[in-house]
């Protein structure tokens, strides 16, 4: 191995942008971890500048201590991406992603004496324009030349960092976060006629969640995304079959019972004869187009939005083994069967769990779209990645340390290391 692998090795970095969290860290067993958000203050207090506060521009965990009443959250709290892209024009946005950015390559900040900055690999959107790249590439090359923690950066799209993590190279990536879910056939390199990236993802599991409390009595909790995200991570279920289901839990409240004791507060969420809501959380996530989630729509929860590809309108509502098997349909007749041999689910959206006892009832992600899918006479074999948290980042590190040091970033091929010394 060359010193200049060895230093790659060493001094390899991997960030994955999510809608949510931003994921960053060098080579480790897992990334460091912060919200995808900041503060931005109007203008900085005498008691701020007293507390040798001096920045208008609050990211990481420090954001939590600067929320106060929850009117001011709307007006100070900025979350950069929606459905996993950066508006161009939003410089609010593009404000705190240059922070976070520069919050996690400092917090690595290595001491040793031969460090010349990071080989940086983030992760974005697999659906990201051109105009974010370039973002990013001058995002990285500004900090640097504040503080030499960038040495070069490349980008890759997150469900091929995913294939990384996983070895593989004849797949299909389902990459579903917070804000969207991304459909990437990929043969040795992302199929990008085939890409289907849909407008929803653990935000709408959020919403019917939201709704559900409201129904229940808990309209006063409903207003804060943390709480509610809190809420639905503990009693969020994914249903077998979402109407034998419903009728099991009728059947028996007490067996299929949510109860959520808020931490650190006396608080207690009780769904009690309504538990049976509990399946409606995960179902969204593959079918909002299950015709009990009208109501919903119909009191004001937004309604997945539509996605244009090429000429063709993808329903927000479609459900997730259709809309695999048209991403895979455009894809040549012949890669089809080999790509459903291989389907990958990654991301936090997927992570769902099967409480002991109502396993005749509550499913996993892969088994569910494993299902879904037979319906269509598709025979795949689905699998969840092993973490599905971290596999972008595990992935975009891969890469970084992969990508030999002379190879420059080109626009035609969105390949190679963008450098400016």
């Amino acid at each position: 191995m060359s010193d200049l692998e060895k230093y790659k090795l060493k001094y390899a970095f991997a960030e994955d942008y999510g809608t949510s969290y931003y994921k960053f860290g060098p080579v480790g067993e897992t990334p460091d971890i912060i919200e995808n958000r900041g503060i931005i203050l109007d203008k900085i207090s005498i008691v701020s500048k007293i507390m040798g506060i001096e920045k208008n521009i609050i990211v990481g965990p420090e954001v939590a201590t600067y929320i106060g009443h929850r009117e001011a959250i709307g007006r100070h709290l900025v979350y950069p991406m929606r459905d996993g892209l950066v508006e161009k024009e939003n410089e609010r946005s593009w404000r705190v992603i240059y922070e976070i950015t520069k919050y996690g390559l400092n917090k690595h900040r290595p001491i040793a004496s031969d460090f010349k900055g990071f080989y940086v690999a983030a992760a974005l959107s697999a659906i990201a324009p051109e105009y974010m790249y370039r973002r990013i590439f001058e995002i990285h090359q500004k900090i640097d030349e504040e503080t030499g923690l960038v040495k070069a950066v490349t980008i890759i799209p997150q469900p091929l960092a995913v294939a990384i993590a996983e070895k593989s190279i004849t797949c299909i990536v389902v990459e579903s976060g917070h804000g969207n879910t991304q459909i990437t056939p990929i043969s040795r390199y992302p199929i990008r006629e085939a890409i289907l990236s849909l407008n929803r993802g653990g935000a709408e599991a959020d919403a019917i969640t939201a709704e559900i409390l409201k129904d229940c009595g808990y309209g006063d909790l409903a207003r804060e995304e943390k709480l509610i995200r809190c809420i639905k991570e503990s009693i969020g279920l994914i249903p077998t079959d979402l109407q034998t289901s419903i009728e099991k839990a009728k059947k028996d409240p007490e067996r299929f019972r949510a109860v959520f004791h808020i931490p650190n507060t006396t608080i207690t969420i009780d769904l009690e004869e309504n538990s049976w809501m509990r399946f409606l959380i995960g179902e969204i996530v593959f079918d909002p187009e299950n015709e009990i989630f009208e109501s919903f729509y119909r009191k004001g929860m937004p309604r997945p939005r539509d996605t244009m590809v090429g000429d063709t309108r993808i329903p927000g509502t479609i459900d997730m083994a259709r809309a695999i098997i048209m991403s895979a349909e455009r894809t040549s007749f012949e890669v089809q069967m080999y790509l459903y041999r291989k389907i990958i689910l990654s991301g936090g959206n997927f992570s769902w769990k099967v409480p002991r006892g109502l396993e005749d009832a509550a499913t996993d992600a892969a088994t569910k779209i494993m299902s879904m899918l037979k319906k269509y006479n598709i025979e795949a074999r689905v699998e969840l990645t092993k973490d599905p948290m971290y596999s972008v980042w595990k992935g975009a590190l891969v890469y970084a340390i992969a990508v030999p040091d002379e190879y420059e970033w080109n626009w035609e091929s969105m390949e190679g290391w963008y450098k400016w010394r």
